[in-house]
């Protein structure tokens, strides 16, 4: 029911949803608390309270890349909710359709893509080869993570020890919060 009674008011959900998602979507395009309170008519320490209710995690941007995968779908729920900035996980058939249904300067443009938001992220996790980790390593002027799943090339997909992610993101938050 969109409609609510506390005490002697009347409030409608749908009303108090669609102002908080007005409030983080402004703040995610740029603007600063105190722009967004005063463009809504709101305190800044509103907004910043609203922020803490929702907040997953603090600090730097992590990226995820992991090939190939066989618990792809586990790893990326866990990966969402922990908030990770950039996921790209594929299966050992999705990495080679991935590659054989692109020509080639559509596969070297999407490649160049997927490296750009890499680079915005401030570590980068990646799952897969010795070779690939190297690579990516090299490819980044970033803090890259490596997962190494076998020696290259890989047949065929691995399964990722999602418990060792997991570990691995309590890590980047212990780590944020000595800061």
């Amino acid at each position: 029911m969109d409609v609510i009674r506390v005490g002697d008011k009347v409030l409608s959900k749908r009303k108090i949803y669609a102002l908080i998602d007005k409030a983080l979507e402004m703040r995610a395009s740029g603007l600063s608390q105190q722009e967004v309170a005063c463009a809504m008519g709101l305190d800044r320490p509103f907004i910043s309270r609203l922020e803490k209710l929702g907040e997953i995690r603090k600090g730097r941007k992590i990226g995820v890349v992991g090939f190939p995968v066989a618990n792809k779908d586990q790893l990326e729920a866990f990966l969402i909710e922990a908030g990770a900035d950039y996921v790209l996980l594929m299966s050992d058939e999705e990495r080679w359709r991935f590659v054989k249904e692109k020509q080639g300067l559509e596969l070297f443009n999407e490649v160049m893509e997927i490296i750009s938001r890499l680079r915005m992220c401030d570590i980068v996790v990646f799952i897969g080869s010795n070779y690939r980790i190297k690579l990516c390593a090299a490819l980044l002027d970033k803090e890259v993570v490596g997962i190494e799943l076998g020696k290259s090339p890989i047949e065929g997909d691995k399964l990722v020890d999602l418990e060792r992610i997991k570990q691995l993101f309590a890590t980047f938050e212990a780590e944020e919060d000595k800061k």
